[in-house]
């Protein structure tokens, strides 16, 4: 996501080689010649706990959210199955020869789910509205839009309108962007861009997401808060119809144990935990026949706030970075169902380096570098309080190993949590990200540049963010890569985030569920899913 921030409890479903290195291919459940089409019929899925933490684009911050979002609305563009910028609302764009200006043409067809066409208008609108401070701070859009002249204004409050949007006619818009970036169409596939219509959104106030007229594949039937969430075909969408009636998400108690659920035949799909991924996989269960393993665009991390002690200090960040053994998390911890992380950027991301070195627990050169910092000692750490994925695994090896005490902390909700990182309050967290388009800049760029609303650790390197310049308007594709990955080099050295692994969807499907799309990030689409019983 999509910027998709994702916590280790978060639904994961929603979730080698040289530097042209493709993402890992999609799985696709084709339908088979000779069996009949789809009829409609429902597909049931367990969501979680709670409610998607939101519905409403412009705030679009987790995976879970982007998900269903995506299934109620579309923007100019969008990420087919290989994860390559296809049409949406837009049939046609062009791109002036300086970079600068692209011109969208709106397809003739596009319409919300009420029937009324989306024009020009509509999009301006959404894309202001998403830039507009009053819905809040640390918007997505300063991420995903701030490539557009007069979007940062905008984002601050500076200015009423965004200049770099200008509606030609009512099927045509220009968006004129800073600087020529081959990854902006990429970055406009983000939910940020998503149409809404402005009529539901004056009409529906505060609750508008609950009845929202999108212009997605499916509309809302029904919503029983934290119950149970009910999406059907959106009759006027203007694309291929989708193939199902309806999508039900069970939440809450409903949703507890999918394993189990989707065992007994009431869900038709789910994420296998790592601690059931064994059996699932042994060649005498019948499951091991709907296992779908698809490598993710991902990264999990532990993030160290450089700007708090004790990580204000390199040598601190350092040691934390040899007090977990990696390895054994991955291969043990993780049953061996993930791939440990060397980097930043994940196997598949143009940019990849295969050749990082691998990381390895080392007491002896913990205790040295704390002796090193400005601390002196172990004893002279201030209290540490972690928060989020792994907080409990470092708790019980800094205390055998060191005899150092570090509290655990949690959230109940995570849009909590999300606000609390935002504001930069943990010193250190585990959290993880899966890409929202393929490029190494929505790794690199968006989580360590200085001032990026997704850099959650303060960390603002001076050479790194000169580095990130340059290869945001590299036109030679070899050296923007190469730019990437310095910049990764020195990043890994400054010990802001502490790589543990890229994550591996392991998903059941059923058997007559067909034409569902497991990609490298997740499942986009639920558009050309149909059941064939």
């Amino acid at each position: 996501m999509m910027r998709r921030l994702l916590l280790w409890l978060l639904l994961a479903l929603l979730l080698t080689g040289c530097g042209f290195a493709r993402p890992a291919p999609s799985v696709f459940m084709p339908v088979p010649a000779g069996l009949p089409p789809g009829n409609g019929g429902t597909l049931i899925m367990a969501w979680g706990a709670r409610d998607p933490n939101t519905l409403d684009p412009a705030l679009s911050g987790d995976v879970g959210s982007a998900f269903v979002i995506r299934q109620l609305f579309s923007g100019l563009v969008r990420l087919d199955v290989n994860l390559e910028v296809q049409p949406d609302l837009a049939e046609t764009w062009q791109i002036s020869e300086d970079g600068l200006i692209y011109t969208f043409t709106l397809r003739a067809d596009a319409r919300f789910a009420d029937g009324r066409a989306i024009t020009s208008a509509d999009v301006i609108y959404s894309l202001e509205r998403a830039c507009d401070p009053q819905l809040g701070s640390n918007l997505p859009a300063a991420t995903y839009l701030s490539d557009i002249v007069g979007a940062t204004e905008k984002l601050r409050g500076q200015a009423q309108k965004i200049a770099g949007l200008r509606a030609i006619d009512d099927r045509t818009l220009e968006i004129t962007i800073d600087a020529p970036k081959s990854y902006f169409l990429s970055k406009l596939t983000h939910p940020s861009s998503f149409v809404v219509d402005e009529q539901a959104v004056v009409a529906g106030g505060a609750t508008w997401t609950e009845q929202p007229n999108g212009s997605g594949p499916f509309e809302i039937e029904e919503w029983r808060h934290d119950q149970l969430l009910v999406i059907k075909r959106n009759l006027n969408y203007y694309r291929d119809l989708p193939k199902l009636d309806r999508v039900r998400f069970l939440i809450g108690a409903a949703a507890s144990n999918p394993q189990m659920l989707y065992e007994q035949g009431q869900i038709d799909l789910t994420e296998v935990p790592s601690y059931a991924l064994a059996r699932v996989q042994d060649t005498s269960n019948p499951l091991a026949k709907e296992l779908v393993q698809v490598p993710q665009l991902s990264l999990y991390y532990i993030g160290l706030n450089v700007n708090l002690p004790p990580f204000d200090d390199p040598k601190v960040r350092e040691a934390f970075s040899l007090l977990l053994d990696r390895q054994k998390l991955t291969e043990v911890s993780l049953y061996g169902a993930v791939e440990q992380a060397h980097g930043i950027l994940p196997p598949g991301i143009p940019g990849y380096n295969p050749d990082l070195p691998a990381s390895s627990s080392d007491m002896d050169r913990v205790r040295t570098l704390i002796a090193e910092s400005r601390y002196g000692s172990i004893e002279n750490l201030p209290p540490i309080v972690a928060y989020g994925g792994w907080s409990g695994v470092l708790q019980e090896v800094a205390e055998q190993q060191l005899g150092l005490k570090i509290e655990v902390r949690g959230y109940e909700d995570f849009g909590d949590y999300l606000a609390a990182l935002d504001r930069q309050e943990f010193q250190i967290y585990g959290t993880g990200w899966i890409a929202d388009y393929p490029d190494p800049q929505n790794f690199v760029d968006v989580l360590f540049r200085g001032g990026s609303s997704q850099n959650h650790t303060g960390y603002d390197n001076p050479e790194v963010n000169v580095l990130l310049d340059q290869a945001a308007v590299a036109t030679d594709e070899a050296t923007r890569l190469e730019l990437y990955r310095q910049a990764e080099q020195i990043i890994l050295a400054d010990v802001p985030v502490i790589p543990i692994y890229h994550d591996v969807s392991y998903t059941l499907v059923k058997p007559y569920v067909r034409g569902l799309n497991i990609t490298p990030m997740g499942i986009l689409d639920l558009s050309s899913v149909e059941l064939v019983r």
